[in-house]
């Protein structure tokens, strides 16, 4: 079982400087594999008020001051901006990170957000048919000359999007959302990576069947998609996070993100590879 281990900095209440500085730091540490930031333009929790980086803005900055690490937002949301808009942004941040570009993307949930830019929610069914539909997309701006698409939602007539990407033939997909029936469908056709978006051990056990039906309706082999959870970290008592972690990692996660909030402690990303993912692949590595 071969475990990647990444960390998200959520850029809610704090500063591009403080960021960059556990990115630079994990950017040096061969365990850290991936970095994440998120998709939203006010703090989530309580009190919406505090400053707020956006976030295809801040990934790109990141790209150009790490070498190392892969990178992405967890996720974006569909909704925030028009799929070929979106496409020509993340070919960029993955020409300035060098093909180091994971692309995160969902269907898009917070209603606070979309109320107050008057930006449209759709209702579930038609939000998730969208975004499935923005997938088809992006993948072919990514990969035709000229791309043509005539959906419900999204329309392509001899659409450009050069240069290409770096990766090919596109970078990953890497996709939040649970539902059964449409999203994890979504996932089947076109994540390499599927990030649970939480609850019990026993929901990603059973969604994670579910996305393998789904990975056997359309003849994929449902090993081509890693299975990823978030876990926060506690500053106080880092290495907690083994014992919450090791069940989902038993019942097959292997894409692994460790949530850190502001403000972030000196060295935390060598803490983490200390105290967390070291012990883990120490564990994992015998079985």
């Amino acid at each position: 079982m071969k475990l990647r281990f990444g960390f998200k900095t959520a850029q809610q209440n704090t500063t591009y400087k403080d960021m960059l500085r556990v990115w630079e730091e994990a950017d040096k540490i061969p365990s850290i594999e991936h970095a994440w930031a998120f998709d939203h333009f006010i703090p989530l929790g309580p009190d919406p008020t505090g400053p707020q980086l956006e976030g295809w803005t801040l990934l790109g900055a990141l790209a150009a001051r790490t070498e190392r690490l892969r990178l992405g937002l967890m996720v974006t949301g569909n909704i925030y901006r028009h799929p070929a808009i979106l496409a020509n942004i993340a070919t960029t941040v993955d020409i300035i990170s060098n093909g180091r570009l994971d692309f995160g993307i969902g269907a898009g949930w917070n209603e606070l957000e979309t109320s107050m830019y008057g930006i449209p929610l759709y209702p579930p069914g038609e939000r998730i048919r969208r975004f499935g539909e923005a997938c088809e997309v992006i993948k072919l701006l990514w990969t035709e000359t000229r791309a043509n698409f005539n959906g419900q939602y999204y329309q392509l007539k001899d659409a450009l999007c050069e240069p290409k990407p770096i990766q090919k033939p596109y970078p990953p997909f890497v996709i939040g959302g649970s539902g059964e029936k449409l999203t994890l469908r979504i996932v089947a056709q076109y994540a390499s990576v599927w990030n649970f978006v939480g609850g019990s051990v026993d929901d990603f056990r059973h969604k994670s069947a579910v996305l393998n039906e789904h990975c056997a309706a359309i003849g994929r082999n449902p090993a081509e998609i890693e299975r990823s959870i978030q876990w926060p970290i506690n500053y106080n008592n880092i290495s907690e996070a083994i014992t919450g972690m090791r069940p989902y990692i038993e019942a097959g996660a292997t894409h692994i993100i460790l949530n850190l909030r502001a403000p972030y402690p000196e060295a935390i990303a060598q803490k983490l590879a200390d105290e967390v993912i070291a012990p883990l692949e120490a564990e994992f590595a015998i079985r």
